[in-house]
């Protein structure tokens, strides 16, 4: 547990217009106060990371607008090294630098998604603060609820995060790959996740401490050399290695079309009602190429709605 810190930070960053704020901060947190070591409160997000050498906290805020937005990013450091690091986390976690401009061009003539893109105007695509981050998640929630992989999330993060004390609130950061490797069976059973799962996970972690395996270097991979790589580890299959692309490695056509929610949601808004196949969701997916990551995350952005499709 750390409680010692240097002086904050502060950075003012302009994300590329049209940029919500608010809307992109509760997407990136599930609609949830917390999620897995995010926080989203009073507004500001705020995360802790771990990079075995520092443990910064980022805190952002918006004092702009949707079509003039400015954020306030402050990071409380623990050593001289981990402010501009930080700094170019916050900027990836809020998706500041994503352009919505190609899709919207593309979506405002579209009979499915011209209405996703006026009621959620501004929300652009969150990324995880590490690949390692957004695979462990990803393998989390395969098949099943969002409910109880949102248990799982929480439950991973506060039996292997390390934590930090500021002002006498507590934070508590997604744990890097060799606190996951190194944890004990007891340890695994309080998270009270799968057997498999539980391999699989470690065996991940295991290779990326050791170095083994460089997640990082896939976000300068081209899509089908990610997807390739992704495939090829134990427990990760084209639903989990899609999402990868949307969420951690900035692709633009990533579309996890094995995704239960995804085609129902585009069966009630593209079909006779009834839950596309993964295939039909597929195959109708081609005419939002090549920006398929943003019609998945605005189509979420629905089906996280109440009464959403």
């Amino acid at each position: 547990m750390v409680e010692d810190m240097l002086e904050p930070s502060k950075e003012r960053i302009m994300p590329t217009a049209p940029f919500d704020f608010d809307m992109t901060a509760r997407f990136a947190t599930r609609g949830l106060g917390r999620h897995a070591g995010d926080v989203y409160e009073s507004g500001v997000y705020s995360k802790l990371l771990d990079d075995g050498d520092s443990l910064p906290l980022i805190r952002i805020s918006s004092t702009g607008a949707v079509d003039a937005p400015k954020l306030e990013v402050e990071v409380m450091p623990t050593n001289d090294g981990d402010t501009a690091a930080a700094n170019r986390t916050a900027r990836s976690l809020v998706g500041a630098d994503d352009d919505v401009t190609g899709f919207y061009g593309m979506a405002e003539r579209d009979a499915v998604l011209s209405s996703l893109v006026r009621e959620f105007r501004g929300l652009h695509i969150p990324q995880s603060a590490t690949v390692f981050e957004a695979l462990v998640k990803s393998i989390l929630s395969q098949q099943i609820s969002s409910q109880v992989a949102r248990v799982l999330r929480d439950g991973l993060v506060d039996a292997f995060g390390t934590t930090r004390v500021i002002d006498g609130a507590e934070w508590i950061a997604f744990p890097r790959p060799d606190a996951v490797a190194a944890a004990s069976v007891e340890s695994w059973r309080a998270v009270k996740l799968s057997k498999r799962k539980v391999a699989y996970i470690t065996e991940i972690a295991r290779a990326a401490a050791s170095g083994e395996l460089d997640l990082e270097a896939l976000k300068t991979a081209t899509a089908s050399e990610a997807t390739e790589a992704l495939i090829a580890l134990k427990g990760v299959g084209a639903w989990t290695a899609n999402w990868l692309l949307i969420q951690a490695l900035g692709q633009p056509d990533g579309f996890p079309h094995g995704d239960l929610a995804l085609q129902r949601a585009m069966g009630n808004l593209a079909g006779d009602g009834q839950r596309m196949t993964a295939d039909e969701a597929l195959d109708y997916s081609e005419r939002w190429s090549p920006y398929r990551s943003h019609a998945t995350t605005y189509l979420f952005a629905a089906i996280r709605q109440p009464g959403g499709p």
